[in-house]
């Protein structure tokens, strides 16, 4: 049987999925499959943390929730898989990449695996959700569980970009040892707040530059 997650990460996870807590949500979200439909598939649920080794790990993009319309959701923050609809923060990420980043190139498809494959964590806080209804698996545990990783990655990795989006990614860099990483805050990508600090914010750009200036290589943000 093919590995839900990289090896690398299995110091950090084991432990985190023997706690109470854990085994309750996994009581809950397996009810929930059998009852419902659930987002993402089984099998992808813990798909950022196969594609990003925890030692690979330069930027993290932390979301709230998976999209809940079918077939958008595979286990990385903000991306959705090829031939899926461009969701409208995904759309607004790429303006602003296009307006930052030299050579991108708006692309057809969002799936932004070839950014996880560089180093980037595309985290959501809750990593399942019920079909059509947003936020419907949020406070069963599965933010006790995305804040540990979080920390994690702050206590074992050095010179990490965090991008906290929204007032409720801001509200984890608490998280976050800032003497150690970047932290880059602005409003949500959503086109309800996008206009009041997102465009222009530069976050991609400015991320590349600080793993430059700490011996990294920068992100090839180009998906096209």
């Amino acid at each position: 049987m093919e590995k839900l997650y990289d090896e690398s990460w299995a110091s950090v996870l084991k432990p985190l999925f023997s706690q109470p807590y854990m085994k309750q949500l996994s009581v809950f979200v397996q009810e929930e499959r059998q009852r419902t439909k659930v987002f993402p598939p089984a099998d992808l649920v813990m798909n950022a943390f196969k594609l990003t080794p925890i030692q690979d790990v330069k930027v993290v993009i932390l979301g709230q929730d998976p999209y809940h319309n079918d077939g958008q959701a595979h286990g990385l923050s903000f991306s959705v898989p090829e031939g899926i609809a461009l969701p409208p923060s995904l759309k607004n990420i790429f303006k602003e990449l296009q307006d930052d980043i030299e050579g991108f190139v708006e692309p057809r498809s969002g799936d932004l695996t070839s950014w996880a494959k560089q180093g980037v964590l595309l985290l959501n806080a809750t990593l399942t959700v019920q079909a059509h209804l947003a936020g419907s698996h949020q406070k069963r545990g599965w933010e006790v569980f995305t804040d540990s990783i979080i920390h994690a990655i702050s206590e074992q990795c050095e010179h990490v970009v965090f991008l906290l989006w929204g007032s409720y990614a801001q509200k984890k860099s608490v998280l976050i040892d800032a003497r150690k990483h970047l932290i880059l805050t602005s409003v949500h990508p959503s086109p309800l707040s996008v206009y009041r600090g997102f465009f222009g914010s530069k976050h991609f750009s400015k991320a590349n530059k600080y793993l430059v200036e700490h011996g990294k290589a920068p992100v090839d943000w180009r998906l096209s």
